[in-house]
């Protein structure tokens, strides 16, 4: 596991957005596993700037995303399709056909059965990843047993928690989502990871300890053969991590 220290949220961004620029232009019809939150919203503002003014081609580029919504419509200003269509997709020159974000409305399990097929036809080259406090990944919250596929989870009421500041109030928040399973997470060639602001006790696990503990499923990064954790200098000190 490959960690790199930044300086702080904008350093962090812009090294982020180089592993991803070094990957697209060494393959420009390359596959990324893409994330919502605030962690990768840097980096893709800073992708959006290459793409502008540098030339960052993503005209052959497929994406696909981690997790949706159960109950959101994709116009829905907090789902996760416009989220990617506002900090990204929008922004740079690359075909939405060639994008995926598993839908959130209409049958659920036909949701799932199409987000599962379009798994196990593709190879993902890099998958981008956030943290939850608690270490969930997507939507893999903690617990005894962690999926293989993309399945529906009932979120934490820490995970509602975390995601109530976007939202009007906390009663508006989802309480189901689609994600990736972990199998299919640890399939992609690389993951690339970005942890700030408060991730302390999931960035400890990962980073101090060598327990592999579904009760913090980011500490599977530690069975990947080629994982990069981007971390900012201020949550690296906090948690005692010297690179």
């Amino acid at each position: 596991m490959k960690v790199i220290v930044a300086e702080n949220y904008e350093d962090g961004a812009k090294k982020a957005a180089d592993v991803i620029e070094a990957l697209v232009r060494s393959n420009p019809a390359c596959t990324l596993g893409l994330a919502t939150g605030s962690s990768p919203v840097g980096m893709y503002k800073e992708l959006a700037r290459r793409c502008k003014e540098e030339g960052l081609d993503f005209s052959k580029v497929h994406t696909v995303n981690l997790d949706e919504y159960v109950g959101l419509e994709p116009t829905h200003p907090q789902s996760y399709r416009y989220f990617m269509d506002d900090n990204l997709f929008n922004h740079i020159n690359i075909d939405k056909a060639n994008t995926y974000v598993a839908k959130g409305t209409g049958d659920v399990e036909a949701n799932i059965r199409e987000f599962n097929k379009i798994l196990d036809q593709t190879d993902i080259d890099l998958q981008v990843l956030g943290v939850g406090p608690d270490g969930h990944l997507g939507f893999n919250e903690p617990g005894a047993v962690l999926y293989e596929k993309a399945h529906q989870e009932t979120l934490e009421d820490s995970t509602i928690d975390a995601n109530t500041r976007f939202f009007e109030s906390r009663d508006e928040v989802p309480r189901f989502a689609v994600t990736m399973g972990m199998g299919s997470i640890m399939k992609a060639k690389t993951l690339l990871m970005i942890i700030n602001g408060n991730k302390q006790e999931a960035a400890r696990k990962l980073l101090m300890e060598d327990r592999i503990d579904p009760m913090c499923p980011a500490t599977f990064l530690r069975l990947h053969r080629d994982a990069v954790v981007v971390i900012e200098k201020e949550l690296a000190e906090e948690i005692g991590y010297k690179a």
